[in-house]
C-alpha cells in the first residue's frame, strides 16, 4: 500500500478500464480499503484485474458510483467520459489518457452544464513499456507527478475528488489547463518516445557484428522504445499539433548538425565552424539533462557514483543491496549493466556525494571489487 494514512476517497470508486494504469488505480485504492468497481470491455480483462485483487467487476446492484476513472485508450476517452457523466449523474469523472485538450473538448460540446462540472480531466505520469493488468502495481504512482487539469467550469469540489485520488494513490498533484498539458508532454513524453522509435528502427538491418557492440548506452536511449505502438498512435494523433511543432524545432537542430557533419566530411574534421557547431550541440544537451528535475519531482541534485563489480550468479545483487544497507547508505538511484554472457555486471550505486568515500571503503572491506568511473 502506498499511502499509510486514512484515503482522502471514501468510494466507491469506478475504474473504467482495467490496463495498466487503471488495475494500478484499482490496486492502490483497493488495498487502502477502498470499494472498487471495475468495468472492461474485456471479459478476460476484467477477470485477469480482479483476480489480482484490484476490485470486483460491476454488476446491476453495484451501488453508485462516488467517482469513475476513465483508463481507457485515448481515441476512445472521450465517449466514455461522456457516457460515465450520464449513468452516473452523482459522480465525478476523470480520466487519465496522456492527451487533454481533445477530449475536454469532446466534454464541453456532448455535456450539458451540469455534467460538465463534474468532469475533470488528469493525467498521471507514471508508466511502463508493458501494457495491460499483468503490469500493474499499486506503487506505480509513488512520488509521480499527476496533472489535474479542471476546465474553467469544473467545480472546486470535482477537483477537490479528483486531488484526492492523486494523493491517495501516493502521487503528486500538479494543475496544468488541458492544451498547457499537451503541449508541456508534447515535450517531455511524447517527442522522446518518437526519438527512441526512430533510434530503435535504424538497428532493424543492423549487422549483427554491429548489435555485438552494443552497450547502456543505446539501452539507455532505446529503452521506451518497446512501448505499445497501438496505444502510441493513438497518443500521438490525439496530440498531434504540438508534437509535429516540435518534430519540426527538432529537423531543424537535425539539418544544422547534418550540415556541420556534411562539412566536415568532405573538408576533413578540422573543417571551420564544424567542431565549434558540434560541441554546441552537446553542450546544449548537457545544459537541458540539468534541468531534469531530480528525485521525486524536486530540484536537480547531482550525485557520486560508486561503481561496483557484481558476478553474474543468484542472490549476488541482493547481498549488494543488503550490505549497502547495512553501512547505513541510501541508494538514489540505479543502473544496472551487464552485457549476456558476461561473468559480472557492473551497479552503478548513485548516492549523496559525502557518503560515497565510505560505501567505496566499507564494501571494498567486505569484498567488493570497486571500480573507478
Amino acid at each position: 500500500m502506498t499511502s499509510q494514512a486514512a484515503p482522502l476517497t471514501t468510494g466507491p470508486v469506478k475504474v473504467v478500464g482495467t490496463g495498466l494504469l487503471g488495475t494500478s488505480i484499482a490496486l492502490c485504492l483497493a488495498g487502502q480499503g477502498v470499494p472498487v468497481q471495475l468495468s472492461d470491455a474485456s471479459p478476460s480483462a476484467l477477470a485477469l484485474a480482479r483476480d489480482m485483487g484490484a476490485g470486483e467487476p460491476v454488476h446491476d446492484a453495484s451501488p453508485e458510483p462516488a467517482v469513475v476513472v476513465v483508463a481507457t485508450p485515448p481515441d476512445v476517452a472521450g465517449p466514455v467520459v461522456l457516457d460515465m457523466l450520464r449513468r452516473h449523474p452523482g459522480a465525478v469523472v476523470t480520466d487519465v489518457a496522456s492527451v487533454k485538450a481533445v477530449i475536454a473538448a469532446e466534454v464541453a460540446e456532448g455535456a450539458d452544464d451540469g455534467a460538465r462540472t463534474r468532469y475533470v480531466g488528469s493525467h498521471p505520469m507514471a508508466g511502463r513499456e508493458r501494457s495491460g493488468a499483468i503490469a500493474a502495481d499499486a506503487d506505480l504512482f509513488a512520488g509521480r507527478p499527476w496533472v489535474i487539469s479542471a476546465a474553467d467550469d469544473a467545480s472546486p469540489a470535482a477537483a477537490g475528488a479528483v486531488r484526492a485520488l492523486a494523493l491517495d494513490v501516493g502521487a503528486l498533484p500538479v494543475p496544468l489547463a488541458p492544451q498547457e498539458h499537451d503541449d508541456a508532454v508534447a515535450l517531455v513524453s511524447h517527442i522522446p518516445q518518437l526519438a527512441a522509435s526512430l533510434v530503435a528502427a535504424r538497428l532493424v538491418d543492423a549487422p549483427e557484428a554491429a548489435l555485438s557492440l552494443a552497450g547502456q548506452g543505446l539501452r539507455d536511449v532505446t529503452r521506451i522504445a518497446a512501448s505499445d505502438p497501438r496505444l502510441w498512435a493513438a497518443i500521438l494523433v490525439g496530440n498531434a499539433g504540438p508534437v509535429a511543432a516540435g518534430l519540426r524545432e527538432l529537423r531543424a537542430d537535425l539539418d544544422a548538425l547534418i550540415d556541420s557533419l556534411d562539412r566536415a566530411a568532405t573538408d576533413g574534421p578540422l573543417a571551420p565552424g564544424a567542431m565549434g557547431a558540434l560541441s554546441a550541440v552537446v553542450s546544449a544537451g548537457n545544459t537541458g539533462v540539468g534541468r531534469v528535475p531530480g528525485k521525486h519531482g524536486g530540484a536537480p541534485r547531482r550525485y557520486a557514483t560508486v561503481q561496483v563489480l557484481v558476478p553474474d550468479e543468484p542472490g549476488e545483487l541482493g547481498r549488494l543491496f543488503g550490505e549497502v544497507g547495512e553501512i547505513g547508505v541510501n541508494i538514489e538511484d540505479l543502473l544496472l549493466e551487464h552485457s549476456a554472457g558476461a561473468r559480472v555486471g557492473i551497479a552503478h550505486l548513485s548516492v549523496v556525494p559525502a557518503a560515497a568515500a565510505e560505501l567505496e571503503q566499507e564494501l571494498t572491506t567486505r569484498g567488493w571489487r570497486v571500480v573507478a568511473e
